[in-house]
């Protein structure tokens, strides 16, 4: 996979040369607190893959796990456009909203389902994680 993408205001933009390890919709409530959706869809990619220009804003926190993670912004229009955390060493989450081909993200598991609102619509072709993937 060869793609590119970016924020809002094309201050932070991105290319990736290779294939994502993973491709899910992350429906914990971190990321829908992120999102001010029911999830957000992530692509995670090996960190030689990803070429960042651009200066994303990191901000640090504790995920649900009590792992540590932080998500990279443009400091500028706010795009949520990177993550990155101790659960997945080596990789770099991309917001699959922020590809300029938005069809190229092919999610195959939906992860912490268990934290999914009820109104939440999910592929029932998917798997399904009611936590994150190592943890069933």
């Amino acid at each position: 996979m060869q793609t590119s993408g970016g924020c809002l205001c094309g201050r932070v933009r991105y290319a990736i040369d290779g294939e994502p390890a993973y491709q899910y919709n992350c429906h914990c409530r971190d990321c829908q607190r992120m999102s001010g959706a029911a999830y957000l869809p992530w692509l995670a990619v090996p960190a030689q893959a990803l070429r960042v220009d651009g200066e994303p804003r990191w901000h640090a926190r504790r995920a649900a796990s009590g792992r540590a993670a932080s998500e990279g912004f443009c400091a500028i229009c706010g795009s949520r456009v990177l993550g990155k955390g101790d659960a997945l060493p080596g990789l770099v989450l991309v917001a699959a909203g922020t590809l300029d081909d938005p069809t190229l993200f092919q999610p195959t598991a939906d992860i912490f389902t268990r934290a999914a609102p009820y109104w939440d619509m999910m592929d029932p072709v998917i798997d399904k994680w009611p936590d994150a993937p190592e943890e069933n």
